[in-house]
């Protein structure tokens, strides 16, 4: 199990509680039945991530237009670094993906995952 920050714990459910829109959309209608478990609003570190795969050591993030400002960038770049400092591997999906190309997030989550060597998975 990862370290995590535990004052981050009430926040993480009050946000499993109050997901956007896209956040909703990709828990219900993919990853929530996936064969392999995800969980959603994770505390990591001192983050709380989107969703988690802690077999295929796998944090997806979604990215809404907040996310395109310089200063939240480098924020971004930040948190991506230290998750990958953690051996983990980090997706970054736009939402307007989510609108826009579904099923091209979902394969491409899916494709990820089975890419990844049975031992990876164990």
């Amino acid at each position: 199990m990862k370290e995590y920050n535990r004052e981050n714990i009430s926040l993480a459910k009050t946000l499993r509680k109050n997901m956007t829109p896209w956040e909703r959309r990709l828990w219900y209608e993919f990853l929530k039945d996936y064969p392999i478990r995800f969980q959603r609003q994770k505390a990591i570190g001192n983050y709380i991530v989107d969703f988690y795969c802690a077999k295929a050591k796998l944090v997806i993030e979604l990215d809404g237009g907040g996310h395109y400002t310089n200063e939240q960038q480098n924020k971004d770049n930040v948190r991506t670094k230290e998750l990958e400092d953690m051996n983990l591997k980090v997706l970054r999906i736009c939402n307007l993906d989510i609108d826009k190309n579904f099923q091209g997030v979902c394969e491409n989550i899916d494709l990820y995952i089975k890419n990844l060597s049975l031992s990876q998975l164990r």
